[in-house]
């Protein structure tokens, strides 16, 4: 058991670092094993721990701490009941990286897109935008990979080629009143 002589004795530096330092070694192992069979982490267990000793520090220091508790059977019970307001919010919630692998797909929901004529629409460009894009789009490189391959002075400087191809490719299809559905078979 911890004991405080009186709670302005925390005013010290080298006593509250003591009494710290004891609560993590004696506390925080019984608080980790209780988040840990509750299905929680090491890293839940310390989150946990943490705001309890903010919550205990805040009560010894405003005096509201209750009169015969100790400091460490009443920092159990904070996080105790921290964990379990947390578990119950958590339990709430859904994974989305879980939801996602649920979802299929059926092998027809995706249109096919007539490649030919989003290539010449891209021909129209030039042959430096057709490598340009074709590197950042279709071989997912990056903007200082296309710009290190293509013989650009910077990564800037690429990326305003770049944004020059896509303006041509805007107006061609401006131009041409191509719509939206003309890239579909």
């Amino acid at each position: 058991m911890i004991v405080i002589e009186e709670e302005n004795d925390l005013q010290i530096p080298a006593v509250r670092e003591k009494f710290f330092g004891r609560l993590y070694e004696e506390i925080f192992p019984i608080v980790a094993t209780f988040v840990s069979h509750r299905n929680g982490t090491l890293q839940d267990a310390k989150d946990v721990f943490h705001d309890a000793l903010i919550i205990l520090y805040e009560k010894m220091v405003s005096n509201k701490l209750p009169n015969g508790v100790s400091a460490d059977l009443y920092l159990v019970g904070i996080a105790k009941h921290v964990w379990i307001r947390k578990f119950n919010r958590n339990k709430l919630s859904v994974s989305l990286s879980d939801t996602e692998a649920a979802i299929t797909l059926p092998a027809d929901f995706f249109t096919d897109t007539n490649d030919r004529k989003i290539l010449s629409l891209i021909e129209t460009t030039g042959k430096r935008c057709l490598d340009m894009l074709k590197s950042l789009y279709y071989d997912k490189l990056s903007l200082a990979d296309v710009a290190k391959n293509l013989g650009y002075g910077s990564t800037h400087s690429a990326s305003v080629q770049k944004f020059k191809c896509l303006e041509k490719m805007r107006d061609t299809v401006k131009q041409k009143s191509i719509d939206y559905a003309d890239f579909f078979e």
